[in-house]
């Protein structure tokens, strides 16, 4: 029975957490799961603590340029041969270690106050708006208002000064801005404030950021947000060329005021995806490892002038004897990814500029057999209020079922970040017990569904059985959650 108050259902939920691990291993064993190796396969390669299998076309690269001796300048030069043949000339490139240290190397050169020079250290301040996952850019800096602060705590990790918290950078604020249109509500069982974000008004949001820049600007540095560009994220309004029109506002605003504008990429795709020359973005940054399926590691691309100081601190800035570029020591030299990785991750930009559609046919066959088994989908009330959007950006698809909520009853039950790493989200927990526990990525009303964790070939092509098993797991555990959340028809 539907309790009256949310945080008693929630309750209730959790509570039924061992009726639905039983029925998930039932369901397991009903539709073919059993049959399949463990953890084998997965729905989101998203995570660098699980990466998928590294394609062949990376592969080979790696094996023959550990087949003589050749410098990381040459494979460095070669990177930035291919970023500048897809994005132009007055743009230039540097690869980390990972996504995150990419990101502290922009928001440390670009954002932070200079620690040199005489008398006391300004404070300065970046506008990042406020919605799913801000915690991955705001965490640089000091929340403001300070209101806010709960968003970066107990997020993946315990807090502390050595977890989340610590990214913060001296003297840095991150001014927090609500966006219009968007609800933010609390859920979960782990109850915390959650974005709903498909109903983000784009205009009406800039003018709201505009009105907080000018509040802010003896202090104001920069404009950051994430690199996504589905309705769940906020980007559902686009430009006729699929542009999402409240990053590009942001990038007009920041070239306004004369500031640098941040993009973190995450695990999406370049190339294929959004660029930062597409919503004048000064730097841009991308997990490769992930859905890209390159060796780990980070890739930073930017407008030539805003890359000369990040490429320096990095080491890049070349001989004193007049070289244009070297590998030396500077204060990031503990970001460097190593060759190999610089080799793996230009593989894959090559086949992304060379041979686009061989990335994108997997993500869109993934996207078919995902929306063609949740035409079966019950409660069939909520069916039609599924958004399911194919993304090139995000390198897969993005199921959204905020919508489910919007007749004043409650919908699928939406679980916040903290259930997801807390294991207390039953759809997580329920795949975990079908097999299909590697990769899971459910929060806010969103999933998100790439191929890359068994279910894409040595060659990257799709498995259409394993990518099918894992949509139909993926299926009963919402139905199942829904089913112990009395929302059976």
């Amino acid at each position: 029975m539907k309790k009256s108050f949310k945080f008693q259902w929630y309750q209730e939920i959790y509570e039924n957490f061992p009726r639905i691990q039983e029925e998930a291993r039932k369901t397991a064993i009903e539709i073919g799961l059993n049959k399949v190796k463990s953890e084998s396969f997965g729905l989101y390669p998203g995570s660098s603590s699980c990466p998928g299998p590294l394609p062949n076309y990376v592969l080979e690269e790696i094996i023959n340029a550990n087949k003589a001796v050749i410098s990381v300048r040459k494979v460095e030069d070669e990177l930035r041969n291919v970023v500048k043949d897809i994005y132009g000339d007055n743009y230039d490139s540097a690869v980390t270690n990972t996504c995150e240290a990419a990101i502290r190397v922009a928001f440390e050169t670009l954002m932070a106050p200079p620690i040199l020079r005489k008398g006391e250290t300004y404070r300065a301040r970046f506008i990042a708006p406020y919605g799913e996952d801000s915690e991955y850019i705001a965490g640089y800096g000091r929340p403001f208002p300070p209101k806010y602060k709960n968003i970066l705590v107990d997020r993946s990790v315990t807090s502390g000064e050595l977890a989340v918290e610590s990214k913060c950078l001296p003297n840095l604020d991150s001014v927090l801005v609500k966006l219009v249109g968007t609800k933010y509500e609390v859920h979960g069982i782990k109850s915390n404030l959650v974005p709903l974000m498909t109903k983000t008004n784009a205009q009406k949001s800039i003018d709201k950021i505009e009105q907080v820049a000018e509040r802010h600007i003896e202090q104001l540095s920069g404009f950051a947000s994430l690199g996504y560009d589905s309705p769940g994220y906020g980007y559902g309004e686009k430009d006729r060329n699929g542009i999402p029109l409240l990053k590009k506002g942001i990038g007009t605003l920041a070239k306004e005021f004369d500031l640098p504008y941040l993009i973190d990429g995450g695990g999406g795709m370049p190339v294929i995806g959004l660029g930062p020359e597409e919503i004048s973005g000064d730097i841009m940054m991308w997990s490769m490892d992930k859905s890209a399926r390159a060796p780990i590691s980070g890739l930073i691309v930017g407008q030539e002038e805003v890359m000369v100081p990040v490429r320096k601190g990095l080491g890049f800035g070349g001989q004193r004897y007049g070289e244009v570029t070297s590998h030396g020591k500077a204060r990031y030299s503990l970001m460097d990814p190593g060759r190999d990785s610089v080799v793996g991750l230009t593989a894959v930009l090559k086949m992304l500029r060379d041979n686009p559609e061989k990335i994108k046919r997997p993500i869109n066959q993934y996207h078919k057999i995902i929306v063609e088994e949740f035409k079966s989908f019950e409660p069939n009330r909520f069916r039609e209020k599924l958004i399911f959007s194919k993304s090139y950006t995000m390198g897969g698809t993005e199921l959204n079922y905020e919508q489910t909520w919007d007749d004043n009853e409650f919908g699928i039950p939406i679980f916040n970040m903290e259930d997801m790493f807390a294991n207390t989200n039953p759809m997580i927990v329920a795949l975990d017990e079908m097999g299909v526990g590697t990769g899971a990525t459910i929060y806010s009303g969103n999933m998100f569904l790439t191929p890359g964790l068994g279910t894409l070939d040595e060659e990257g092509e799709l498995i259409k059985e394993s990518a099918t098993l894992a949509a139909q797991a993926l299926v009963r555990s919402v139905e199942i959650t829904c089913k112990y959340a009395g929302l059976s028809e």
